[in-house]
């Protein structure tokens, strides 16, 4: 693999001059392009939810230059005081480490009778974009200054660039190394605090090693090439760089990846190795890449909104069996962001109505699930309220006159089917068990229990078919492992808020079927219909698997059994030994066979599974 070039003289001398905060001209600019992050560039300072001074202030004939930044925000914005009319003050914005950058972002003049002025706020990084920023205050007052660019080093916690492989926690090589003129470059990571570092070796003096950076799994690089590029010393045959970092939480980037590449002396052309994601622990590993999926501006997982819900419900389960709080501030930005009116198109093929409510009754109750989880994660009252309002709105469509009872699927009354009553009879019971003094949703749910095992959805082998007909039979429809999931969950629940034998014994029995039938399982492994032969599974049945498996996975811990318990370890090394690349991308087929896909609903399923595998 050729390694990219690298501009030489040019591109060291405009680093030097931005790293010394000297006014460099701004030949290699570009006009801005608006980047919306927690909010969005041109935000007002009194906005601001912190208020730093993380680099030094600028002296400009006796005017004060100051970056001012908000770290809870990721933005920033300069002012300049002890100044006349005229004097004017901007923020520069780079994307490739001081190299070039977007000139002039806001810039303010102080007007008449004044001694000072500001800019609005611009985002330091684009996490929408996969971009890492640097930002820097410049003023013009009879002459122009620049402030040092803030936040030059990546920093995940303690650990940040820069640091000495001598004090990396581990030595890992998880790809092949390359060669290059009977040189060897390797690609080496400290798995535990995601550091990574790059050694070239069987070389000479002058052979040079140094690591490229993404933020967009390989497919561009401009603030991350040619990081702690080292040369090998005289007299010696290898060297190394410094540690550099995988993730920016301040930032919002996560799942950064990297790889190492070198060059030898004599010769322009490099090799690098394959680019790598480290893996802390296999679901911390997976939470990261979806992540990197994750619309911040929108608060959501852009495109798919039931999925969204899925995919948060697993992210929350992750922070809890964990213990990790790094994606704390996705749930609440999840909530606020989508919790309002949107058209058709606007996240959903149908207008979403407020309050998660669409005209998709098992869509809303999706999101009621999210926000019970939410609820049961943070504490906060918020959620479990927007998941009562929802879980009305579900109960609206309870209807006795057909079937005898059941939810409707949908607000035009077609079609009475699993997911929709697995979903409300799990629902139900969760609000019981949330709300002190309950009997109302307590009493639905045991309603809802007895229509359930009474209806015919669950065939003579303990499977759950996709619906009924219209004359209230068991259509058998295709055996979907959600469908499947939920009841085992639904009942799981029921059994513990009433104590009640035959509900646990039901869901023993559909956990069994399960494992028991190649309708679900195949040499061990949760196997979809649509995981079969050259099929697919479509951007809905892609999360299918994740959601039988946290409904399983609870079973497995209400009762301790070391049966289930192995199948969920089961699917967790299955998808970590032949379902992931070197990225820590998750695909659609958890045996790892072809043809398979991979994208955050693969990811977000898949991490159901690491997830429930991890022992609290």
């Amino acid at each position: 693999m050729s390694a990219r070039t690298h501009p030489v003289v040019g591109g060291l001398l405009a680093l030097l001059l931005a790293l010394t905060g000297l006014a460099a001209l701004p030949t290699p600019s570009r006009a801005a392009t608006s980047v919306c992050a927690l909010a969005c560039d041109t935000l007002d300072p009194s906005k601001a939810r912190q208020e730093t001074f993380p680099v030094p202030g600028k002296n400009i004939n006796g005017r004060t230059l100051r970056l001012h930044v908000s770290d809870p925000d990721d933005m920033a914005w300069a002012s300049i005081d002890d100044g006349v009319s005229g004097d004017s003050v901007w923020l520069d914005r780079s994307w490739d480490r001081g190299a070039g950058w977007e000139p002039l972002l806001g810039k303010a003049s102080i007007p008449s009778t004044w001694t000072g002025t500001r800019t609005l706020m611009y985002n330091i990084t684009d996490p929408v974009g996969h971009r890492r920023g640097w930002v820097r205050a410049c003023g013009d007052a009879g002459g122009v200054t620049c402030t040092d660019w803030v936040y030059p080093k990546v920093c995940d916690g303690t650990s940040c660039d820069g640091a000495d492989p001598a004090t990396a926690a581990g030595d890992a090589t998880p790809v092949p190394s390359t060669t290059l003129y009977g040189r060897t470059i390797s690609l080496h990571v400290d798995q535990r605090n995601g550091m990574a570092w790059g050694v070239i070796a069987g070389g000479g003096t002058g052979d040079e090693i140094w690591l490229d950076r993404s933020w967009d799994g390989g497919a561009s690089w401009p603030e991350g090439s040619s990081l702690g590029r080292t040369s090998v010393p005289p007299g010696a045959a290898s060297t190394r760089t410094v540690m550099f970092a995988t993730r920016d939480p301040r930032g919002l980037l996560y799942g950064g990846a990297v790889r190492a590449c070198g060059r030898e002396a004599s010769h322009q052309e490099g090799s690098c190795t394959a680019w790598v994601r480290p893996a802390p622990t296999r679901a911390r590993a997976a939470a990261d890449a979806l992540m990197a999926s994750y619309q911040t501006n929108e608060g959501w997982w852009q495109s798919s909104w039931w999925n969204s819900a899925v995919a948060l419900t697993a992210l929350i389960d992750f922070a809890k069996r964990s213990g990790r709080h790094d994606y704390d501030w996705a749930i609440a930005r999840t909530f606020e962001q989508n919790r309002g009116i949107f058209p058709a198109g606007g996240r959903s093929s149908d207008p979403i109505e407020g309050h998660f409510i669409s005209r998709a009754i098992d869509d809303a109750a999706w999101w009621a699930m999210a926000w019970v989880a939410a609820y049961d994660y943070t504490g906060e009252r918020r959620y479990l309220d927007e998941a009562v309002t929802i879980t009305d709105y579900v109960h609206q469509y309870w209807d006795t006159g057909t079937c005898g009872g059941g939810v409707w699927w949908n607000r035009e009354r077609t079609y009475k089917n699993a997911v929709t009553n697995g979903l409300y009879l799990w629902l139900a019971t969760a609000l019981h068990q949330r709300i002190a003094g309950d009997t109302e949703w307590g009493g639905r749910a045991t309603t809802a229990a007895d229509w359930y095992l009474a209806s015919g959805l669950i065939d003579s082998s303990g499977l759950v078919n996709d619906g009924l007909t219209a004359g209230c039979a068991n259509n058998g429809q295709t055996v979907w492992s959600y469908n499947q999931g939920l009841a085992i969950g639904a009942f799981t629940q029921l059994w513990r808020s009433t104590g009640a034998g035959r509900y646990l014994d039901t869901a023993k029995r559909l956990a069994d079927a399960a494992m028991s039938s190649t309708a679900l399982t195949r040499d061990g492994v949760l196997t979809e219909s649509c995981d079969i032969g050259s099929s697919t599974c479509d951007d809905n049945q892609k999360q299918f698997k994740g959601i039988f498996i946290r409904h399983f996975a609870d079973l497995a811990d209400a009762t301790g059994s070391a049966t289930y318990q192995a199948y969920v370890s089961n699917q967790a090394d299955s998808i970590w030994a032949t379902d992931r690349d070197s990225l820590n991308r998750l695909g659609e087929r958890w045996s790892g066979t072809s043809p398979n896909m991979s994208d955050w609903r693969t990811q977000a399923s898949a991490l159901g599974a690491l997830t429930g595998a991890e022992r609290p």
